[in-house]
């Protein structure tokens, strides 16, 4: 009798688990109702630790998911140029048009999105569902965001070619620009999903769209525009374009469509689970929740208020960048182009373990720093002392990927500085000219990457736990040593013999000045913790 009576109050113990409402609202969503998500998350915690290495949720294999996804669209951009190169090398540049659009959409694709590190990637306060109707938000409103910037392209093109096109080849490249605008609208889609996902633990996300669309577009360009295509026709560079647009769109929706699929079933499962415990009528009312998750405004509020600090930071960054580069694209075709071809080199395959490093740590740091929060209480303000062990916990993502950066980024930068630069600069401009001016500026500042390498990894501490912060630093950056040599170069004459010392100094030169500031407040930032004197930002509706 005794045995009986103690598994009724065990299953009544089961059945108010779940049948009871919580005292206070969901901070994301009132419509959005899930079982009290300590279980469910321990449950998951347990399970996380079981894995091995390799998990997508580990460390370990979020980098070499990372490493993937990073890879293959820095490995498409460098044989696009190839290509480019063997229909008429002087349009080169005009493929750079592509990437400062791209620049543009990037202060939208920094802004909510990058609010994903400190608000989705917390999976110690908040439950799954809400984090899930914080991603379904951010996607459907950089969604909106894309299409309006592309529409404003698509009408600007003339005025975007005067600035960014050199004179030379600018008739030509208003096209190219026209067909390139919608790429505003798949970046946004690509970007919102990839940084929401990578929050969520799922960089298998991220790496289907990058497989997608390198493959497609692999494909595509090898049957059109590749210099083994078929057919007598003769390719053009509009074609290109509009290849590589067409799989940029489809490589986002199948992404889109691939994280909506696998959620689907994740909430199938643990529906099952809840089912499988608790009383049938429950588990079916948190399946139907499951599946009505949806964007609302009050996750919307949430991401807006770490996201507008995020989005001031890079506004103020890129736009100090393209004042810089419509300097450099008025220095003519061959100039321009050795640039064009220092930006593949800077920005493609070479900094792809950076990049792959840094949204793995972001990743961490922000599970770390959710967790402490979640410890301390995720509405205290005024922690007190912090130890200094606690806060190595928290960091030690961001330090392991300084390790790892270092390690193959300077054997890296050596190797193409003695032996790689200039060869793969003609190997992708098919001009001598061109080749030793790009070898030129890679020789110069190549070792202010290293820098880069590790101030990005140190950054990631900031934009995880607060982004203010982040603001901070960037502004210190750019207000103090970006904007004056970026006034320096609009006001003094300059021309193709000694433009480089000019721009060396402000490229090269601000990659070291922002190392130095970033280990500076990165210090603060520990000090004001340890010492008690850290006012924490909360993120969370009142």
């Amino acid at each position: 009798m005794s045995r009986l009576s103690t598994w009724i109050l065990q299953r009544l113990r089961v059945h108010n688990r779940y049948t009871m409402l919580p005292d206070t609202e969901s901070p994301i969503d009132d419509e959005v109702r899930s079982p009290p998500h300590s279980e469910v998350s321990d449950r998951h915690d347990n399970v996380a630790e079981r894995r091995k290495w390799s998990h997508r949720d580990r460390f370990a294999g979020a980098l070499l998911l990372n490493i993937a996804s990073f890879f293959l669209p820095a490995l498409y951009n460098t044989l696009s140029k190839l290509w480019v190169a063997d229909i008429d090398s002087s349009l080169i540049v005009t493929t750079d048009v592509y990437t400062y659009i791209g620049v543009v959409v990037e202060v939208l694709n920094e802004g909510l999105p990058r609010a994903s590190w400190v608000i989705i990637a917390d999976k110690a306060s908040r439950s799954p569902t809400q984090r899930l109707g914080l991603a379904y938000t951010l996607i459907l409103f950089q969604c909106v965001l894309g299409m309006t910037m592309s529409i404003a392209f698509l009408a600007g093109a003339a005025t975007f070619a005067e600035g960014f096109v050199p004179r030379e080849v600018r008739a030509v490249s208003v096209t190219y620009i026209r067909i390139s605008a919608f790429s505003a609208l798949s970046s946004t889609i690509e970007t919102a999903v990839a940084t929401a996902t990578r929050a969520l633990d799922k960089p298998d996300v991220p790496l289907v769209i990058s497989m997608t669309k390198f493959v497609v577009n692999i494909v595509l360009d090898m049957l059109i525009i590749s210099r083994f295509h078929v057919g007598g026709f003769q390719p053009t560079i509009n074609m290109q374009a509009g290849i590589q647009l067409a799989c940029s769109l489809t490589a986002a929706f199948a992404g889109l469509g691939y994280f909506l699929w696998t959620t689907s079933l994740q909430h199938r499962r643990e529906a099952q689970e809840v089912s499988d415990r608790a009383h049938a009528d429950v588990s079916q009312q948190y399946s139907q929740s499951g599946i009505e998750i949806r964007p609302s405004f009050r996750a919307l509020g949430v991401l807006a208020r770490p996201g507008v600090l995020t989005l001031a930071e890079s506004a103020i960054r890129n736009a100090l960048y393209l004042w810089l580069v419509s300097t450099i694209v008025a220095l003519g075709t061959t100039y321009a182009t050795a640039w064009s071809i220092f930006t593949t080199i800077r920005w493609g395959l070479v900094m792809v373990p950076v990049q792959a490093l840094e949204a793995t740590s972001l990743a961490f740091v922000g599970h770390n720093w959710g967790s402490w929060r979640r410890h301390i209480g995720k509405t205290i303000r005024r922690p007190g002392r912090v130890s200094l062990s606690t806060i190595f916990h928290i960091v030690k993502p961001a330090l392991t990927s300084l390790v790892i950066a270092l390690t193959v980024e300077v054997p890296l930068a050596i190797f193409l500085s003695i032996w790689g630069a200039r060869s793969f600069a003609y190997y992708l401009g098919q001009v001598d000219e061109v080749a030793d001016i790009t070898a030129y500026m890679w020789k110069t500042i190549d070792w202010c990457y290293i820098f880069y390498a590790m101030s990005t990894q140190l950054a990631t501490v900031l934009l995880a736990t607060q982004p203010k912060w982040y603001l901070y630093q960037s502004l210190v950056s750019n207000i103090f040593y970006v904007l004056p040599w970026a006034i320096v170069c609009q006001v003094i004459d300059i021309d193709t013999n000694n433009a480089w010392t000019y721009h060396g100094l402000v490229f090269g030169g601000s990659l070291v000045f922002s190392f130095i500031d970033i280990v500076v407040v990165d210090a603060l930032w520990v000090w004001t913790l340890m010492t008690g004197k850290a006012r924490l930002e909360t993120f969370r509706e009142n």
